[in-house]
């Protein structure tokens, strides 16, 4: 009977870093996310794939187990201790690659080897539930003040019936077909914080999927997305901007609106000011995540030469370029 290959789910190969499975994770994540394919249930299956084989990869320790046991990685300690090392299902590479795993007896071998002890008071002994991630997208605006979002997680958490083992005294569970699981979605508001920049991963505590025999709930973490802004350029959490000057005001000085993501601010500009020059306003960049401090706001003025001048008003530039030349 063959089985489901993670490695293949997520399109690396088993030799694959973890930089490499959580940038294919990620991606994949993103394309066949509910949110994303509203309706469509083989994108759903897909994204429940998806998620099933990171849970594992992402682990140094099950994928371990799932290299040496396949799908059977979480009865890796029972096979130890009932066998040895020595796992009962062979290992079979198909066509590509692609590799799968068969057991010779299923129903004689998890007999023999688990017996009771897959449904019994061990087999149900509080586990933590599994974390899970979930994209976000929001703006420079949002990402200054902090925004909120509703998000739909679909999950598979342990079935009440049989306590997550898939066994009710030795025979399938009804409830969920014998796979300890059953699917279940979960909408929720998750705020997210000030601050936040592109990679950033916000933790909601206690948000992820659901423990096993009691256990605790994972965490839910939201990868954030920040959208480019058309006024202003992040670096850090310094922003920058250009401010239009007009041409009188940069000779004889004034002043010029600047814009921020908090309203306009005025700005003072010395007389002779060169186009190009830069300001620096303090404090009026994006938040610190964490504490109350800002970055600050870099604003190059771009001098605005004047149109459609009137006879006079080239009659007095025709002067100042005779005074200047002389």
């Amino acid at each position: 009977m063959p089985g489901k290959d993670y490695y293949q789910i997520l399109g690396v190969n088993r030799g694959a870093s973890e930089r490499e499975i959580k940038q294919a994770y990620r991606k994949l994540a993103r394309q066949y996310h509910p949110d994303v394919n509203p309706g469509d249930k083989s994108a759903e299956t897909k994204f429940k794939e998806i998620n099933a084989a990171y849970e594992v990869l992402s682990d140094k320790e099950k994928r371990r187990k799932y290299d040496q046991y396949g799908e059977q990685w979480q009865y890796a300690d029972e096979f130890a201790k009932a066998g040895g090392q020595q796992s009962p299902f062979r290992d079979f590479r198909g066509g590509g690659g692609a590799r799968f795993y068969a057991a010779d007896d299923m129903g004689g071998i998890f007999d023999e080897l688990l017996g009771d002890f897959i449904s019994g008071a061990r087999r149900r002994r509080p586990r933590r539930g599994s974390d899970l991630e979930y994209p976000v997208e929001i703006s420079l605006e949002e990402a200054y003040h902090g925004t909120a979002r509703m998000v739909s997680l679909q999950f598979e958490e342990p079935c009440s019936a049989c306590q997550g083992s898939g066994r009710i005294q030795n025979v399938p569970c009804s409830a969920c077909r014998g796979a300890g699981v059953v699917p279940r979605i979960k909408r929720l508001e998750v705020k997210i914080p000030a601050g936040v920049d592109n990679g950033s991963r916000v933790r909601i505590a206690g948000q992820g999927a659901p423990g096993y025999g009691g256990g605790a709930s994972g965490d839910l973490y939201l990868l954030v997305s920040v959208k480019p802004h058309e006024a202003f350029e992040r670096k850090g959490d310094d922003l920058y901007a250009e401010v239009g000057v007009p041409l009188t005001v940069a000779v004889l000085g004034g002043e010029a609106q600047v814009p921020t993501l908090n309203g306009r601010l005025v700005l003072k500009i010395p007389p002779e000011t060169q186009n190009g020059r830069i300001f620096r306003l303090k404090g009026q960049g994006m938040p610190h995540s964490g504490d109350a401090s800002r970055g600050d706001l870099f604003a190059k003025v771009k001098v605005v030469l004047p149109t459609k001048l009137s006879a006079k008003e080239k009659e007095l530039f025709k002067q100042l370029s005779q005074l200047r030349s002389s």
